[in-house]
């Protein structure tokens, strides 16, 4: 039997399987992306895909987790990415 990874929302710090949360992920070279396969290389943080969790992860969790400080123009393409992430 396998073992089922388990992740921590960094928002409301709930623990869900990794396949129920969406992943942001900072790359080597800074850039932050919104990780539909989970697989992409760098510092990851998890989200519940719930929009609340979204959002105030936004105010300060996500880019305390993923060590990097946000400009506004990062955040605008993050709901964006989120909002193509939860209508797909």
């Amino acid at each position: 039997m396998k073992k089922v990874p388990i992740r921590t929302c960094v928002s409301c710090r709930q623990t869900s399987e990794k396949k129920q949360l969406v992943r942001f992920v900072r790359t080597p070279d800074g850039a932050v992306y919104l990780d539909p396969t989970g697989k992409k290389s760098g510092r990851g943080a998890y989200i519940c895909a719930e929009t609340e969790c979204f959002y105030k992860a936004l105010d300060g969790p996500l880019d305390k987790a993923l060590k990097v400080k946000f400009e506004s123009s990062v955040k605008e393409r993050l709901i964006v990415e989120f909002d193509d992430y939860r209508n797909r």
